[in-house]
């Protein structure tokens, strides 16, 4: 079959690779009909995230048709059924699965020790996503072996396209529980840091959960003429200061949500913090571009809340922790429990409150995935979201 294959920094091919087989009985295999590059992608292409190995197939945002059904999972899935497939794998059996936190799931990750050696307990197993967190294959191919297949899927109904529901693999549920987190109430204003694919969903959640306002911040002007049309006030970091327009919306108070959808690769050129990021980062004297958590502290609302879809690889500088500390500010932070929420959202999508295609700029053959990850990454030709057929 074909696949897009990493091979090293700012190397990733279409090659021809073996089909999948079935490793295991809860297993299944399943024909992708769509998938999509997800900006956590960009981090693997950068190479900034450790753990990739040349022939990784990439790819975690992904959908399609059951072909072949382990034993163990028949009961569950049939050949010729529909499915989306979560980003993160779960077995639904382990204590975390039980309470709901799919994310860190302690059964899914067959590289446990060492994401143990490296973050003190194991987090879940996810595709296409380095050997700290499995070494599964990704979805970015024309099949893939699904894991713990009779849990981790989401069955599409009749009558919606794959534009509609593909995002419910992560994405849309990574806005949505990057919101749902901050606990919005009527009388808040959510500031937005990031105006990318999960930025944009994090936008419409926080407007469907009832924000009094939302502001997106960002400096690329097809995003932030997108984040408008979803309802937000935005702002141009390159052509105003944010902490300034910040005070201005709030009447000098500061938001009382803030959120993170930008992570380890922030972009802010023309700060110190953000020089020195990129200097100690060329020196490996830290990992991680941290200018929007530290402006998001700064800017909060005292007892406000921060919460961070946005992904982090490793160690960070300079966080003004005593600064958070005294202000009381709440933290909330993680991978996506991506089936949490599947089941409202699957609902939302099909009573019409909201169609997530709406963020698709650019869709193209499996074939064109390379050259697609440089376009999307330097944010050429208007792009926002890639999505891939197979």
């Amino acid at each position: 079959m074909r696949a897009l294959v990493w091979h090293g920094a700012n190397d990733i091919r279409c090659d021809t690779v073996p089909d999948p087989e079935i490793e295991h009985p809860r297993d299944a295999i399943v024909r992708v009909s769509t998938c999509a590059i997800c900006g956590s992608d960009l981090h693997l292409h950068d190479n900034v995230m450790p753990g990739m190995e040349k022939g990784d197939i990439v790819g975690h945002e992904f959908m399609g048709e059951v072909m072949e059904v382990g034993a163990e999972a028949k009961s569950a899935l049939k050949v010729g059924e529909r499915v989306v497939v979560p980003f993160t794998i779960f077995c639904g059996e382990c204590d975390q699965c039980r309470r709901g936190n799919y994310s860190v799931c302690e059964r899914s990750n067959r590289n446990k020790a060492l994401a143990d050696k490296l973050f003190g307990h194991t987090t879940a197993g996810l595709f296409g996503y380095t050997h700290l967190t499995g070494g599964y294959a990704g979805g970015q191919a024309e099949y893939v072996r699904v894991p713990f297949a009779d849990r981790t899927h989401i069955k599409i109904p009749e009558g919606l396209t794959d534009e509609q529901v593909l995002f419910l693999g992560d994405i849309f549920p990574t806005g949505w529980q990057a919101a749902a987190q901050c606990d919005i109430q009527p009388t808040d204003t959510v500031a937005i840091w990031g105006c990318g694919p999960v930025g944009q969903m994090t936008i419409r959640s926080a407007v469907l959960l009832g924000a009094k306002q939302v502001i997106a911040i960002d400096r690329v002007p097809e995003r932030l003429a997108m984040a408008k049309a979803g309802g937000a006030i935005t702002i141009d970091f390159e052509e105003e200061s944010v902490v300034e327009r910040l005070n201005e919306l709030t009447g000098g108070k500061g938001p009382e949500k803030c959120i993170d959808a930008v992570g380890m690769e922030a972009h802010a050129t023309a700060t110190i913090d953000s020089m020195m990021d990129r200097a100690k980062q060329a020196l490996m004297l830290e990992s991680d571009r941290a200018h929007v958590l530290r402006e998001m502290m700064y800017v909060c609302r005292p007892a406000g809340t921060l919460s961070i879809p946005g992904v982090y690889g490793g160690l960070v500088d300079k966080i003004p922790f005593g600064m958070a500390m005294n202000k009381g500010l709440t933290f909330r932070m993680g991978q996506t429990h991506v089936k949490r929420w599947t089941d409202d959202l699957l609902n939302r999508i099909q009573e019409g409150q909201i169609d997530p295609s709406f963020v698709i700029t650019h869709t193209v053959p499996l074939d064109q995935g390379p050259e697609m990850y440089k376009t999307f990454r330097d944010k050429r030709d208007g792009c926002i979201k890639v999505v891939l057929k197979p």
